[in-house]
């Protein structure tokens, strides 16, 4: 998926997230969305998924030759954030065959297949809500990079997970990233986005600070 912002803006009432964000991300491109707590990337991410709209400016998302419309755009996206939570009173074997009547799994995988990959598959009858944060992350992680989707966001990975999760996250990332377009938003922790070939610093498109 090629997506192209054209000189976009984002106000919370008197508050300038950011403006004249002009971008293109080519498809296939793993591009690291890049700011301090608080700059604005996890904005930037969710405008770029449709989950917000813009105050100004447009965004186009284009599958080849055909620009994809507005209200599909989330068909095709699968996301990972801390501030997603998942249906906590569904078993892990009724979280995951949910998520993939909406968003397909990769080709070949079923619902014991994403539990065995996020090392959940002795939970597989426990309710989500009885998780660690750090099973709770696997599974998001898991969910998102195993859909079937053109497009793949991943606001702070790393969060909640240990040294070892940290290193399986890089790898399944790795082995299923295909030639999908991936964002990664990250407060610059390097094991977040290193996998990524572009980088966007949120704060170059900040509003200038005005004295008095």
């Amino acid at each position: 998926m090629e997506i192209t912002l054209s000189n976009i803006a984002k106000h919370f009432g008197r508050e300038v997230v950011f403006q004249n964000v002009d971008l293109t991300l080519a498809s296939g491109s793993r591009t690291a969305i890049l700011g301090a707590n608080g700059s604005g990337k996890s904005t930037l991410l969710q405008l770029i998924g449709g989950a917000l709209i813009p105050t100004a400016g447009s965004i186009e998302h284009r599958i080849g030759e055909r620009a994809v419309p507005q209200e599909e755009v989330y068909r095709h996206i699968a996301i990972a954030a801390p501030y997603l939570g998942l249906y906590e009173d569904l078993s892990l074997r009724q979280a995951i065959d949910f998520h993939a009547r909406f968003k397909p799994l990769r080709a070949g995988l079923g619902v014991k297949d994403v539990a065995h990959i996020a090392y959940l598959e002795a939970a597989l009858e426990k309710s989500i809500l009885h998780f660690s944060s750090g099973m709770k992350q696997r599974l998001k992680l898991a969910l998102a990079i195993l859909s079937d989707t053109p497009l793949l966001l991943l606001d702070e990975p790393a969060s909640n997970l240990d040294a070892e999760a940290i290193a399986w996250y890089r790898t399944l990332l790795l082995q299923h990233v295909g030639d999908r377009t991936v964002l990664i938003a990250s407060n610059r922790q390097t094991m977040e986005h290193d996998l990524c070939d572009a980088r966007i610093e949120v704060e170059r498109f900040k509003a200038p600070v005005r004295t008095v």
